[in-house]
């Protein structure tokens, strides 16, 4: 895959992705994790790319200065949990636990991110399923397979088999933001568009989805600033 550096500090890398439904050069500095594209016509020429990813180098930059800064849970940290930033105390056992508004976690430092992703993980699966059901009861449907996933560019997706995909990390947001994810690929089963009878249908089961789906769009790259791993 072609790139372009522009020297720093720091070393930003540019990734080329040529299309043939490209008209002109457009650069895009994703919020999740910090890439930077820049879709172009098949035939331009490299040259030109380089050219015009330093005359927006300043633009670049001052959009990745905007990111959230990464942040590694650890005890006596926060991280987000439905919504709410929690303490992170240690405690007993061999798995994190929500307890009294805090996350407890075993004491062993090179333990405590991987346990607390298991426990969002199987918080996430669990809501996500009850929300699941409730809603597919609700539209006299059935879904298939249910998976959790860290996926980038997406929340959630309903397959033409009926199976839903869904982002673990939707249990950091409010529980109804959590609930219309839910709702919105739930209403996939139905109609596989975003038609307004598509819209139609996520209404009747949830009327007031226009604030979470507002809420993701400004705050969803607060739930991938947390790393679990190295």
């Amino acid at each position: 895959m072609e790139q372009i550096e522009l020297t720093g500090p720091p070393l930003v890398t540019v990734t080329l992705r040529r299309s043939r439904r490209s008209r002109r050069l457009s650069l895009r500095v994703s919020q999740l994790d910090g890439r930077v594209t820049m879709s172009l016509p098949l035939r331009t020429p490299l040259r030109e790319a380089r050219m015009f990813a330093q005359e927006k180098e300043g633009w670049i930059r001052q959009a990745l200065s905007k990111r959230p800064d990464a942040a590694r849970p650890v005890i006596g940290g926060q991280v987000l949990f439905e919504g709410r930033e929690v303490d992170i105390v240690a405690g007993r056992g061999r798995v994190a636990k929500y307890v009294d508004g805090q996350i407890t976690v075993p004491d062993n430092p090179d333990r405590v991110a991987p346990r607390i992703v298991a426990f969002l993980k199987l918080t996430a699966r669990t809501r996500l399923r009850e929300a699941s059901d409730k809603y597919a009861a609700a539209l006299g449907t059935t879904y298939g397979r249910l998976t959790i996933r860290d996926t980038r560019s997406r929340w959630g997706s309903c397959s033409s088999e009926g199976n839903l995909m869904y982002s673990w990390r939707l249990i950091m947001a409010p529980p109804e933001v959590l609930d219309y994810v839910a709702a919105h690929e739930v209403s996939h089963l139905l109609e596989m568009n975003h038609s307004p009878d598509y819209w139609q249908v996520v209404a009747s089961i949830h009327p007031d989805f226009k604030k979470p789906r507002a809420w993701l769009r400004q705050n969803g790259s607060q739930l991938h600033r947390y790393r679990f791993t190295d």
